[in-house]
């Protein structure tokens, strides 16, 4: 299997990393099935960045999330770690019930909003209270959802920053 297929979106007008700075670039995914999890992703409409295969022991798949400067990576020969290892991967959205909404309409099965009604409940499902933050205070409201391999995705409404972000 020998197949590259680039996606035609360069990184033109993106400023160059300075001296000093650490940009978060590729998370890797470790998946059991290449295909399924590229028609996963596809299906989120996420941008297909990258799909190289040199040869069958090797093929690395990319995409990144609209309005990302991070993208995942998965593939064959690309990690040894267990598919569906990977949890609590932030997607931080401005409203968090609309983009539910969206990934319902793209058939993803994603948790109800909830908020953490016990200190670190976003990261389990004991402790979590339903429904978006009181006040819906920016950094509160969740929702979550897996890939086919269960590595876990979990929504976040920021609608203010903090500082220095």
């Amino acid at each position: 299997m020998s197949s590259v297929e680039l996606g035609s979106e360069s990184a033109a007008g993106t400023p160059p990393v300075q001296a000093g700075e650490l940009k978060l670039e590729v998370v890797v995914l470790p998946v059991s099935d290449v295909d399924r999890a590229k028609e996963f992703y596809e299906g989120l409409g996420w941008r297909l960045d990258a799909d190289i295969a040199p040869d069958d022991e090797f093929r690395v798949v990319q995409f990144t999330p609209p309005g990302s400067g991070c993208s995942i990576q998965f593939g064959t020969g690309v990690t040894s770690a267990a598919p569906g290892s990977v949890q609590a991967l932030y997607l931080i959205v401005a409203d968090i019930e609309a983009t539910r909404e969206q990934l319902l309409a793209r058939g993803v099965q994603v948790s109800e909003v909830f908020h953490e009604g016990a200190p670190g409940a976003r990261f389990h499902d004991a402790g979590r209270a339903a429904g978006p933050a009181p006040d819906r205070d920016t950094y509160g409201s969740f929702a979550s959802f897996s890939d086919p391999d269960g590595n876990g995705w979990l929504l976040q409404e920021i609608t203010t920053r903090l500082p220095g972000r």
